[in-house]
């Protein structure tokens, strides 16, 4: 099924408040994956600080922030971050996650290949990755849609929103392997 009624934003067009209303209404669904976002925004200040320090990211070129938005609420319904971003190898992660209620409609599968687009031909990577906890299956069939690669399981590298130590599987996509899909 997909939803065409959505368009993807920039950073500089998202309010706070709206920032928070995403991350509050998902906090049980991002919970165990985002627990850092989650952590930064569970209070409208705080998801302000966080937009803040992001919009310094995005000027640094240390990280970049899209979000989809519903074209008939203007709600915001989800998040992709680029970030990790190493110029020296140029290698950069992916993460993202979409509202509950708007899960299985293409949103993020069209927002990864909008950030691969972007990571390749504006950052020029050579690499972008996409790490995620074992766990959560819906992102991993993500990255190997998008020709991912998975090219390892790291042990105990991820600390959950319960505080527990996961393993999280690590999948990679080179720019030559991009450039034939």
């Amino acid at each position: 099924m997909s939803f065409t009624d959505w368009r993807i934003d920039r950073i500089e067009h998202v309010l706070p408040k709206e920032f928070y209303n995403l991350v509050n209404k998902n906090s049980n669904h991002i919970g165990k994956t985002f627990p850092l976002t989650l952590a930064n925004s569970d209070s409208l200040k705080k998801a302000e600080d966080f937009l803040e320090v992001s919009r310094n990211k995005e000027k640094t070129k240390e990280g970049f922030y899209f979000y989809a938005r519903d074209i008939q609420t203007h709600n915001l319904i989800g998040y992709l971050c680029v970030k990790t971003i190493d110029y020296r190898i140029s290698k950069c992660e992916l993460g993202y996650f979409v509202d509950e209620d708007y899960q299985g409609k293409g949103i993020t599968s069209k927002m990864v290949v909008d950030a691969l687009d972007f990571c390749f031909n504006e950052l020029k990577m050579n690499k972008v990755f996409i790490c995620t906890s074992e766990i959560n299956l819906a992102s991993q069939r993500i990255a190997l849609k998008h020709n991912f690669k998975q090219e390892g399981i790291l042990r105990d590298e991820f600390r959950n929103g319960d505080g527990e130590l996961q393993n999280t599987v690590y999948f990679g996509l080179l720019k030559s392997e991009y450039n034939k899909t």
